[in-house]
């Protein structure tokens, strides 16, 4: 491996990241190679002990439509006066964007790497999934939502019981411009121990 070199064009990139809602992605999706690539960057983390807390779960096409009809029925098992617009949305909510990949937090339950530390692998992996798409030129959004956190969904996916969602990172081409947000100003968030 190579040393590391200044890159502006990598330092202009991660200045100007920014998230696209996965409404304003559409088709084409990536393609089978480009998803291979985007996963292989997306597993390349900070993996203290070479412990691999993480796995990816494909979710898209029919895969999609029947995520959403599960997401759809638990919702309305959880409140059965669920208005229609809103069912509407459960049932959609994987069709958002033409890929969802699921990262999924696979800890190793009693090892002396801590499973804060694990858990924070999994999310490195699941950010690191967003730049590689938006380095291939694809949008993407990391969602987490109420499914995130359901164990009749996590059990639906054939999620383990000790395992559970880190993100759900919507993928597409964008259809409109990201809009910027306002970051917090360096000087709120850095203080210097003396």
């Amino acid at each position: 491996m190579p040393l590391p070199k200044y890159n502006s064009e990598v330092i202009e990139f991660l200045s100007s990241r920014r998230s696209s809602l996965a409404a304003t992605l559409g088709l084409p999706g990536p393609t089978e190679e480009q998803l291979t690539n985007m996963l292989t960057i997306a597993a390349r983390v900070p993996d203290h002990r070479k412990l691999v807390p993480f796995r990816f779960l494909l979710i898209e096409g029919e895969g999609a439509l029947r995520a959403g009809e599960a997401a759809c029925a638990i919702a309305v098992e959880r409140d059965p006066n669920l208005p229609s617009p809103l069912q509407i949305a459960e049932r959609d909510r994987f069709m958002r964007a033409p890929t969802v990949v699921a990262v999924i937090f696979t800890p190793t339950e009693g090892h002396k790497t801590p499973i804060k530390e694990q858990l924070l692998t999994s999310g490195i992996a699941a950010y690191n999934l967003v730049l590689a798409a938006n380095s291939m030129g694809f949008g993407a959004q990391w969602i987490t939502e109420w499914l995130a956190e359901d164990r009749a969904f996590a059990s639906y996916l054939g999620l383990a019981e000790n395992e559970q969602i880190t993100a759900f990172v919507h993928i597409g081409t964008c259809t409109q411009t990201a809009l910027e947000r306002t970051r917090p100003e360096l000087a709120d968030i850095l203080s210097r121990h003396q």
